[in-house]
């Protein structure tokens, strides 16, 4: 199955290709023209288009898409007699051609062979990204597929990218995809937490500092614009990015203009963004603690990370590498995974996502005596919402909360820090719910 983007004036055409393309399984999206063409490029796998068409014509179009995603394969409609032009758009790079009247099993047959190729395409994609990343990417679902075909689309394509998703979906995988399978992937992959450094530090680290510029401030640095330089910057929990600081992002994202603190001289960088956040900052930008327009610079396209209970069918795969990883990592020889526990794994439902599963077999691994890992080893799993009692709605809610804080403190060792980005918190701010639940 693949994504089709249909290019033509005529509705009657777009109707009738996208019910010839739906019986064969294919999802469809149309446009009317050229410009509206574009907007929706990121959502296809092949482009089929007119030649003949007002404004655009089929021909801008297709070179258009060759300097946008040279790998999109796209195919031109031609009316009789005009065959020699679209023989020439061959040689432009367009994947094939057929004339008006068309029949409608070579029409299939044609978009089956552009799908299959953007398909080989991006599994070429996948894999070259996987070699950069040094690790494998697991996940087979339908939803992770999806996802995967977003990212391989988008990662050629020069465009700043918002990922969003539950705390430990792996929204940072997804931000390390997007750089290697990119052009920009021998450049440099610079990650900055925007919940882990001080509000009044932020600037300084974002954009570097000259000597002096503040107390402590020995010696200039670079910032980590600057670092990124060439390559990709990852905005890590973009969602806590100080309110105050945001403006200044905001200019480095439109005009690719920084200014070191303490210095009167504008910089230019060349730096992809890709954000990554847990919160809704659309929601964040009308309740005022996100700018409007910050948001709509960073999120030109948008990739939702789905959790782990909506692609059950990748935990067992997920739970194999886990094991093979920690088996190596531990120096134990041979993991073997009972089917019994892969049963209770699936059953989970994992509030922590994939960085839960993985704390949990790597705890497993480490306390395997004979390198079998067991269902009767697994811990028993903490209820998703406080046993019925007599207590108060707010007596509640604050066992939940400190349950969900303790076993954030746990997965992460003790580290503050840590539990904090795995709740989606910032450090102050786990720091003072333990505190007032009386866990400091």
């Amino acid at each position: 199955m693949a994504s089709i983007l249909i290019v033509d004036d005529e509705p009657a055409i777009r109707f009738a290709l996208a019910e010839l393309l739906a019986e064969r399984g294919h999802d469809t999206i149309e446009a009317e023209n050229g410009s509206v063409a574009l907007a929706k490029l990121d959502e296809a796998d092949v482009v089929i288009t007119d030649l003949a068409m007002p404004g655009m014509d089929g021909l801008a179009l297709l070179a258009a898409v060759r300097a946008r995603a040279p790998q999109l394969p796209v195919v031109l409609l031609t009316a009789r007699g005009t065959e020699r032009t679209a023989v020439a758009a061959l040689k432009g790079g367009a994947f094939d051609y057929l004339t008006k009247p068309f029949d409608v099993d070579e029409l299939a047959a044609v978009i089956d062979r552009a799908a299959e190729v953007a398909t080989l395409r991006a599994r070429d994609r996948r894999s070259t990204a996987e070699r950069w990343l040094g690790a494998q990417v697991v996940g087979r679902s339908a939803a992770m597929e999806k996802l995967w075909s977003s990212v391989e689309r988008l990662a050629a394509r020069e465009v700043p990218v918002l990922v969003t998703g539950e705390t430990g979906t792996g929204k940072e995988l997804v931000a390390s995809l997007l750089h290697a399978a990119s052009k920009r992937a021998a450049g440099p992959l610079v990650r900055f937490n925007c919940a882990a450094i001080p509000a009044e530090l932020a600037e300084a680290e974002l954009f570097g500092h000259a000597k002096g510029a503040y107390t402590g401030a020995q010696t200039a640095r670079r910032g980590f614009f600057a670092e990124a330089h060439g390559g990709t910057l990852v905005l890590d929990e973009v969602g806590e990015l100080p309110l105050a600081l945001q403006a200044k992002m905001l200019r480095a994202v439109q005009s690719g203009e920084i200014q070191p603190v303490g210095k009167g001289t504008i910089e230019k960088v060349d730096v992809r963004i890709v954000a990554c956040t847990n919160r809704d900052l659309r929601e964040e930008s009308r309740a005022g603690r996100f700018r409007e327009d910050l948001y709509f610079r960073l999120a030109v396209v948008e990739v939702r990370v789905p959790p782990l209970r909506e692609r059950r069918e990748d935990i067992a795969p997920l739970a194999r590498a886990f094991a093979a990883r920690f088996a190596e990592r531990f120096a134990i020889d041979r993991v073997r995974i009972e089917p019994a526990l892969l049963d209770a794994l699936a059953t989970r439902e994992w509030p922590g996502n994939v960085r839960e599963l993985e704390g949990t077999i790597a705890r497993l691994v480490a306390t395997s005596e004979d390198g079998t890992l067991r269902a009767e080893d697994l811990a028993p799993e903490r209820a998703s919402a406080p046993p019925k009692s007599d207590a108060t709605f707010r007596e509640k809610i604050a066992a939940y909360e400190k349950a969900l804080l303790l076993e954030a403190l746990d997965a992460s060792d003790g580290n503050q820090s840590e539990a904090a980005r795995r709740l989606g918190l910032s450090r102050p701010t786990m720091i003072d719910r333990l505190k007032r639940l009386g866990l400091s």
